[in-house]
């Protein structure tokens, strides 16, 4: 890991120790993917792959019912990274907030991107769900209803009486 001890707070001495830690934190989302668990399907033969860090361990055919473990990308995000680097995600907006040396700024702003972009284009070819990412990202679409609905306080209780007394 490439943290630096320099100071109480400062998890890094320099910018560029920052953003090599974020490249070792994508690195080894890319190498650790996640492992989706299926079942064969009957009459279609297949291999099952095992894998160990992002290296092919062992083959085997499969049959059918097996169940087998398919490898799906690992998103990039801002509280997996926190796990990674040791610190809370407060603590990294706070870093960004109060931080005074503009290239900092610029590594945070850079690891942001990264991150959006890789669950943007994870979402947008299908290997992540394009709803959560679309909603994570801000991204959800606001229908404005407007109309005739005027409904104050008064007009519900005298509705909720009058459908009292249908009943009755």
């Amino acid at each position: 890991m490439l943290r630096s001890k320099h100071g109480r707070d400062k998890l890094f001495a320099t910018p560029e120790l920052m953003w090599e830690a974020a490249c070792e934190y994508f690195k080894w989302c890319d190498d650790n993917p996640w492992m989706k668990i299926e079942q064969a399907r009957a009459g279609k033969p297949g291999l099952a792959i095992k894998m160990k860090k992002g290296q092919v361990e062992d083959v085997e055919a499969t049959k059918a019912n097996d169940l087998i473990g398919l490898p799906t990308a690992r998103p990039y995000t801002m509280s997996g990274l926190c796990l990674y680097l040791d610190c809370s995600q407060i603590y990294f907006y706070e870093f960004k907030k109060n931080n005074s040396d503009p290239d900092f700024s610029n590594i945070i702003t850079r690891i942001e991107h990264t991150i959006e972009t890789q669950q943007f284009e994870g979402a947008t070819v299908g290997a992540y769900n394009a709803n959560i990412v679309a909603r994570k990202l801000g991204l959800s679409e606001k229908t404005e209803i407007s109309g005739g609905l005027n409904l104050t306080s008064e007009k519900i209780k005298q509705e909720i009486e009058k459908r009292k007394k249908a009943l009755e």
